[in-house]
């Protein structure tokens, strides 16, 4: 079990660091209020923090 727990966090602070590069601040904030709007159950900021993430990725199309 500590296995998958450590596989895990590294795949979270993988994700993290990718989203902070290729993104910056604006996607760690993103990426933060979709988290915590999921752990809280608030699907008011899990909703502001999922369009933040559509629009970094959307930007380029736009």
């Amino acid at each position: 079990m500590p296995v998958l727990a450590l596989l895990s966090a590294v795949l979270v602070v993988g994700i993290e660091q990718t989203v902070q590069v290729k993104y910056g601040i604006t996607g760690i904030v993103g990426l933060l209020l979709l988290t915590v709007g999921i752990k809280s159950n608030s699907p008011a900021v899990s909703s502001v923090g999922a369009v933040v993430l559509a629009l970094l990725l959307a930007g380029p199309a736009l």
